[in-house]
């Protein structure tokens, strides 16, 4: 298919296809299927994979997870695969593509608006703009375990794509679009987070892995 990237109709129908993948509730999908549970009963409510960790186990979280990277690497793929045009003006589309994806999985029409945080689906969405980006992936795993906060991982793996393109496009003239991706799902995550961030300041944030394991065993301790 190719349809021009001068059509209004065609570009805004790839944007709002980009939205409409991010959105596909996932999470919800794999913790019905293997606990029957839904997951906005179970701890945050978000549908990402750090929930879906805690309301059916580590394998259900990392199906999520992965497929929520799927989510955004297929929505910024959409635009290179269906439109046609100056390489410059499918790239800024790609990048649109991206956010829009996050958008999408952060406040989902399914789901009444209520989704994820949307890192996962941001580290995709980078991947599909330059693959070296897949090595966020295990450096957002280490980071997790170690920190035992799906917050401050999300938040920092976002601000890190915002320095990778940043960076490329001052060192190595990459296109200008992909921070402006990088910034515009920052923003959206960090909004998305924002009542994660209000407990970590209380000393309130859950935990996850092996640090909330090792809270819990210190709890029932003292019991």
């Amino acid at each position: 298919m190719n349809l021009p990237t001068s059509s209004p109709i065609a570009v805004v129908a790839v944007v709002v296809l980009a939205y409409l993948i991010g959105g596909i509730p996932i999470g919800l999908l794999i913790v019905r299927v293997f606990t029957g549970r839904d997951i906005r009963s179970v701890g945050s409510g978000r549908t990402g994979g750090t929930n879906a960790m805690r309301a059916a186990g580590w394998v259900a979280g990392v199906l999520t997870g992965l497929s929520d990277v799927g989510k955004g690497f297929l929505a910024v793929s959409l635009p290179r695969l269906i439109l046609s045009g100056p390489p410059g003006s499918v790239e800024i589309i790609a990048a649109v593509c991206g956010i829009a994806a996050v958008a999408g999985h952060n406040w989902p029409i399914y789901l009444r608006f209520r989704g994820g945080a949307g890192a996962t689906p941001n580290v995709g969405a980078a991947v599909a703009l330059w693959p070296i980006s897949l090595a966020l992936i295990p450096i957002g795993a280490i980071l997790l375990v170690a920190t035992g906060y799906a917050s401050v991982t999300s938040t920092v793996v976002s601000f890190a794509i915002v320095i990778i393109f940043a960076l490329r496009a001052i060192l190595a003239h990459q296109p200008i679009s992909y921070v402006g991706y990088s910034v515009g799902t920052f923003i959206l995550i960090a909004i998305a987070l924002l009542p994660n961030y209000r407990r970590l300041i209380a000393g309130t944030e859950r935990l996850v892995g092996p640090r909330a394991k090792l809270r819990q065993a210190k709890e029932e301790s003292k019991g």
